[in-house]
């Protein structure tokens, strides 16, 4: 391991005292292996490295920088040796400043500053150098409103900087509290800095008092001469000789040396010219410097350079200074006029119009350059708005305007909030209306739905940076990076306040155009004809079905969003929480419509194919769908932030109970249109053969495949699905109704079920006139068949064949109804028994009188009948059986009554088989 080396050692310092910025030779031991090595340098405690230059490793080249302390060590670090030491100190001396209003015994060069942040020389305003404090005692501002002292002091000003300074407006508003004391200590440092500028002309009068005096005394010594020679006013007198002798030495003087002179007068004025331009170089350079910084685009170094010149020589009386100032006041115009062009140029950032704004404050600019570009803004929005509208009523493609030059305001190419919206929210949202398999639908969104998001893309782009102009303007922060106070910053903030409503009525404007012409594109009933013309214009007529509308109240409620954050009152956006409402009624009317049409059009997906409950996959399609629907309409029901439940309205209350109550309808229609549909196919196979075995295992298999029911089969399965509507669909849809905050739910259920209900019975009753009549039809003629009189025939020997053919009738109903549903099975089957009962009890009415042989069979059969159907005895069927047997004379001896049992016993016996689908046992058997 390699030892380590000694920490910095400085040993000297040359200079040892000096100035801020003073460049030194520091020389020592160990001051670092390389310029990385060297990692800190403080002289008198202030940081050096940025100046500093390694040399060497005993010798390092810095200048010394502005610190608290007078007197102090130089201290070295490096990677290498750690943080070191000094033998040796520096002083920094303090140099005073001579400001441009001092006077001078010596002229003094015009002085540049060194910055450390830029590293480079700027020019320093001149107002900079004038004294913060003129005073000389602490600032203590009062509370007098700004407001009052213009007032009070009207065309003057509290800044000393200004011609119609107000010392009595600046005592108030920055020592309104300062004690009489202080006040008195202010005045006597007005009086020495006074007594500083006289003492400076004294001084050049005391250095040359010695040679005034001698001056004095000789002459004092000539006139005393000439008073005793007493001849000073006679001719040829020595004055007089003396003057002609200086006259004739002149002339000749002159004619030796006249040439010789002239070029000295001419090389004089040369060299004094060239001294004016070295001296006044500044002024002289200003236009051309003007001119190149102008086209670099150093629009601070011109107005620095012209505020200089403007101090200097703004009031010059010199002819040649106020030629050359001229011409630099011809180039600021020049450069007003190019500030200004650029600040109303579109488009433009944020940026650029708060830097073009400032510098034509700076250069006081005529007019109000900050509100011209608010207005320039303005109609520009409004422009782009309507320039969106009618590239798309043009028929152009929303993604040539997407990618538009007039749209594409900065380099910035990441897709905005509501452009990125088009691929997340919106398509996730889509898809539970699409098929998983198809995703072709994503590019093709429909016009009025790109418009909607270019228009707002617009709208969210443009109308964050307006407002910040405008706040900016308002807090005068636009005038001022410092936020420094001037009677021009205070002048543009009172135009500011003065034009807010004028502002207000920009920003609703732009919301309003917003609205209409979103409006004009969705919702044109909602405009007037004569807003039509200027919002619309879209011929193609194209209903938007609800994923997209849905859509667009995402992107709409982003925009409001985004509005908001920029704490834009609330009354500016009103419109736009109205346009929003009614898009959600129309998002929610459209997609009860549609909805309804995409029920109707689920009778085409009939299968005809039932389950264990009896019911086909038609029901349960039916609440899906619907289901589906209320959870897309979900965040379009919900209210966010600040807007209206849209069922607060009766209006809006009433159609949507109707369109919810029309889809239930449209249902039951299309149940009714099935049972009653006409299949064009031959049946050559169905279950109404009268022998098919209900008990063979590949029934349900048969029937699922290729199933083609008939007409009475129809109307079972759709009793059965009626049933199930009524018990449980309709249920469970008022249900989820209620949870997506629907209103009217018990009402919509209640009216749904008294429909499915009547369309229940009135199927039933086809289906029971269907399978009732021939039965009860069969019982007369088969009675009588054969010439059978109930008066003369012979002893009863069992059950005849017309009572088994219609109980086999029967079951072959029952076997039609179970294999569809087990459910309905007791209450067919007890309507065929009342309608048969009924029947037998009419034929025995009508019999006049019975033998005792023919009023034994007539009371086996009715009893036969009777025990054969006893699972699906009604009252009314109880009735008839009751009515049919009395209306037969009563049996005499115990030997008829055994005989009718006897005989009952052998019919039960023989018909065994046949009577056991009316068991009990046998109805609640499960289809497998």
């Amino acid at each position: 391991m390699s030892r380590a080396r000694q920490p910095p050692l400085v040993t000297g310092i040359s200079p040892n005292e000096g100035f801020p910025w003073t460049k030194v030779t520091i020389r020592g031991e160990n001051l670092g292996t390389g310029p990385m090595d060297l990692i800190g340098l403080t002289i008198c405690g202030h940081n050096c490295l940025l100046t500093a230059e390694w040399m060497s490793a005993s010798k390092i080249v810095c200048r010394v920088g502005p610190a608290k302390n007078d007197k102090g060590d130089i201290i070295v670090t490096t990677k290498s040796g750690g943080k070191g030491t000094s033998t040796v100190s520096f002083r920094l001396m303090k140099q005073e400043k001579i400001g441009i209003l001092d006077q001078s015994a010596v002229w003094v060069e015009e002085m540049n500053y060194y910055d450390m942040r830029t590293d480079r020389n700027k020019g320093i305003s001149p107002l900079s150098l004038r004294p913060a404090n003129p005073l000389g005692i602490e600032i203590d501002k009062g509370k007098i409103p700004q407001k009052d002292l213009e007032g009070l002091f009207q065309g003057m000003s509290g800044d000393f900087t200004s011609e119609n300074f107000s010392a009595t407006w600046y005592l108030i508003e920055n020592h309104s509290a300062t004690s009489f004391d202080q006040l008195k200590i202010a005045a006597n440092f007005l009086r020495k800095q006074a007594n500083k500028k006289n003492e400076g002309s004294l001084a050049y009068v005391k250095g040359g008092l010695s040679t005034f005096f001698e001056a004095q005394d000789a002459l004092s010594a000539i006139h005393q001469k000439l008073e005793v020679d007493g001849t000073e006013k006679v001719e040829g007198s020595m004055t007089q000789k003396l003057e002609n002798v200086l006259n004739r030495a002149s002339n000749t003087a002159d004619t030796l040396f006249q040439e010789v002179l002239g070029r000295k007068d001419k090389a004089d004025s040369t060299r004094n010219a060239l001294n004016v331009l070295q001296r006044f170089k500044f002024l002289f350079n200003l236009p051309l410097n003007i001119e190149r910084n102008i086209q670099k685009g150093d629009y601070d170094v011109v107005i620095n350079d012209y505020e200089k010149a403007k101090s200097l020589f703004g009031k010059t009386e010199v002819r040649v200074f106020q030629k050359v100032y001229a011409e630099v006041e011809t180039r600021i115009d020049a450069l007003r006029k190019l500030l200004m062009d650029k600040l109303l140029e579109t488009p433009s950032t944020l940026h650029d119009q708060k830097r073009y704004i400032r510098y034509l404050s700076d250069l006081h600019a005529p007019g109000d350059p900050a509100w011209k570009c608010i207005v320039a803004q303005h109609k520009w929005i409004l422009q782009l708005m309507q320039n969106c509208r009618e590239n798309y009523v043009k028929g152009q493609k929303g993604a040539t305007l997407l990618h538009s030059p007039m749209l594409d305001l900065d380099s910035d190419v990441r897709p905005s909030p509501i452009s990125r919206l088009t691929q997340t929210v919106s398509v996730k949202r889509a898809s539970s209306f699409q098929s998983s398999r198809d995703d072709s639908w994503r590019c093709k969104a429909p016009q009025p739905v790109t418009f909607v998001d270019n228009l707002t893309e617009i709208v969210i782009r443009q109308l964050p940076n307006f407002w910040k102009l405008w706040i900016s303007y308002v807090n005068g922060s636009l005038f001022s990076e410092t936020g420094e106070k001037s009677s021009q910053v205070e002048k543009f903030k009172k135009n500011a306040r003065s034009r807010q409503n004028d502002f207000k009525k920009m920003i609703q404007e732009v919301i309003n155009s917003l609205v209409k012409l979103i409006r004009g594109a969705l919702l044109p009933s909602s405009l007037a004809e004569i807003e039509l013309r200027q919002y619309g214009g879209w011929e193609a007529k194209m209903e938007l079905s609800g994923q997209w509308l849905t859509h667009i109240i995402h992107t709409m409620r982003l925009n409001y969003e985004s509005l908001t954050a920029l704490e834009i009152p609330n009354d500016l956006l009103q419109t736009i929480q109205e346009l929003i409402l009614d898009l959600r009624v129309h998002c929610l009317m459209i997609t009860l419509q549609q909805t309804a049409d995409d029920v109707k059009r689920l009778a085409e997906k009939e299968d005809w194919v039932v389950d264990n409950e009896g019911t086909t996959s038609l029901p349960a399609q039916f609440e899906h769908h619907v289901v589906q629907t209320l959870q897309a309409l979900k965040e379009t029901v919900d209210c966010k932030a600040g807007e209206t439940n849209m069922f607060q309205h009766e209006k809006n209350q009433q159609h949507v109970y109707e369109l919810s109550f029309n889809i239930m309808k449209v249902f039951i229609e299309s149940l009714e249109y099935l049972s009653t549909k006409a299949d064009g196919d031959a049946e050559s196979t169905h279950l109404s053969s009268l022998s098919v075995d209900i008990s063979s295992p590949d029934l349900l298999g048969t029937l699922h495949e290729n199933f083609s029911p008939t007409p009475e089969q129809r109307l079972l399965i759709v009793l059965s699905n009626c049933e199930y509507l009524a018990h449980h669909t309709f249920n469970i849809l008022a249900e989820h109704f209620e949870k997506h905050a629907f209103q009217g739910t018990e009402k919509i259920a209640q009216v749904s079920t008294d429909a499915v209900k009547h369309l229940d019975q009135r199927l039933f009753e086809t289906y029971i006139e269907l399978k009732a009549d021939p039965i009860v039809g069969s019982l007369e003629p088969g009675i009588y068949a054969g010439y059978f009189d109930w008066k003369d025939c012979l002893a009863p020997t069992g059950v005849r064949t017309y009572l088994k053919e219609a109980l086999v009738n029967i079951i072959a109903v029952h076997a039609e109804v179970f294999t569809i549903s087990k459910e309905l099975v007791p209450r067919v089957l007890s309507r065929i028994v009342e309608a048969v009962a009924e029947e037998m009890s009419r034929l025995m009415q009508c019999v006049s009188s019975f033998s005792k042989n023919g009023a034994l069979q007539a009371r086996l059969e009715i009893c036969s009948l009777r025990d054969a159907v006893a699972s699906f005895l009604t009252p009314d069927s109880n009735y008839s059986f009751k009515q049919a047997l009395e209306a037969l004379p009563q049996l005499p001896n115990g030997a008829d009554k055994k005989l009718l049992e006897e005989l009952l016993n052998k019919f039960k016996s023989s018909m065994h088989l046949q009577l056991t689908c009316f068991q009990p046992s046998s109805r609640g058997m499960v289809k497998t």
